[in-house]
């Protein structure tokens, strides 16, 4: 988790460096370019805790085909980021320990930002968020040692880079990237599985759709602050000898800004009663006032067109039964509907240690309609 947190912060770093406004001339694709790229995988499985020493003893191989689009510059977003190709992919392959971790599959949504673009080179940042299954998972009798996963199914995160060469309607690529996948203490363990993947691909352009380049969505950016309200609700686990599972019900309070079509911030108070502080005293009787907790969150918006990506850093101003842990961050994304409601999927954790996903509806108050 503290890997994948890590290579976050850089791709922060660089994106936007990389993304300053540039005072050149361009001209928009008059089509959409769809196509299917293959890739073979090789790493090894990052044993980030003392207790994972035993597990890494093979090589982590994997297979990914993914289906992209090269926009044609017909919103606002795409031509913000020059053009960034997006799309699906489906990996599978092994984590580095057949028999106690097993194999795992999984599917993803992608989007790669340019950093360097030349007439027959292309260096990106991929960024992507999807599902995986895991064949293998902890179990007391039958799999004891595995102390990473608690759970089949799992959230799946890679962040990268990849360098490519066209030639013609083709492309051969080489990519680095950290695949990372947990629960987010839904079951634990929840240690979660980090791979980092050296690999080398194959793609070909399929078909074009011309697409109506007269068009260009509304600005993101607004001159005024927007408020809203998100409710939250997650349950989790904290340890495998009683097995339960906890509610986590929360509501932030927000305002947020879009300064420009790739960049914003978020404040917010966040308010939080975390019904799994119980067990953090069970020789006292704990109140729900006690289990409250309240904090002050402020973030980073990365904004294509409606999905948001973000990511911040919190502090407590109230947490009684987790002094040990004053900060937390979130990091995850939001999609605002045209009608200023708004999904949430974050991930709050304190730093490397997951604590929970928060899964939310929301509303803008005076938030424009798209």
């Amino acid at each position: 988790m503290k890997y994948f947190a890590a290579l976050f912060y850089l791709f922060i770093l660089l994106t936007s460096y990389s993304q300053q406004e540039l005072n050149i001339k361009t001209v928009a694709i008059p089509q959409d370019i769809w196509g299917i790229e293959g890739r073979f995988k090789s790493g090894f499985l990052l044993a980030h805790r003392g207790i994972m020493a035993h597990l890494p003893k093979h090589v982590a191989l994997a297979g990914e085909i993914s289906l992209y689009r090269k926009p044609s510059g017909n919103k606002k977003w795409h031509s913000s980021y020059r053009l960034p190709q997006h799309g699906v992919s489906i990996i599978g392959g092994s984590s580095g320990n057949n028999e106690v971790l097993g194999y795992f599959v999984g599917a993803y949504g992608f989007l790669e930002l340019p950093l360097i673009k030349a007439k027959h080179f292309q260096l990106d940042w991929k960024l992507s968020l999807g599902l995986s299954y895991a064949t293998k998972k902890y179990d007391a009798i039958s799999n004891p040692k595995n102390a990473s996963i608690g759970s089949n199914l799992n959230v799946l995160g890679c962040f990268g880079a990849k360098a490519t060469y066209f030639f013609q309607h083709q492309k051969i690529c080489l990519g680095l990237d950290m695949t990372h996948y947990s629960n987010g203490s839904f079951k634990v363990p929840n240690l979660g599985i980090n791979i980092p993947f050296l690999s080398i691909g194959y793609g070909q352009d399929l078909f074009r759709i011309k697409k109506d380049s007269s068009f260009l969505t509304s600005s993101l950016a607004d001159k005024k602050w927007n408020f809203g309200i998100t409710a939250i609700y997650s349950a989790k686990q904290l340890n495998m000898i009683t097995d339960n599972r906890y509610s986590v019900f929360a509501l932030d309070l927000f305002t947020r800004k879009l300064f420009t079509q790739k960049a914003g911030i978020e404040l917010a108070v966040n308010l939080m009663s975390n019904q799994s502080l119980k067990e953090n005293d069970t020789q006292n009787e704990i109140s729900q006032s006690d289990i409250f907790q309240a904090g002050i969150y402020a973030g980073y918006i990365l904004p294509f067109d409606r999905l948001h990506f973000v990511f911040g850093l919190g502090a407590y101003i109230k947490n009684k039964l987790m002094p040990n842990d004053p900060i937390y961050n979130r990091i995850g994304l939001r999609y605002l509907f045209r009608n200023r409601i708004q999904a949430h999927f974050v991930l709050k954790a304190h730093y490397a240690r997951a604590d929970y996903f928060e899964l939310g509806i929301g509303y803008v108050f005076n938030g424009k309609k798209q």
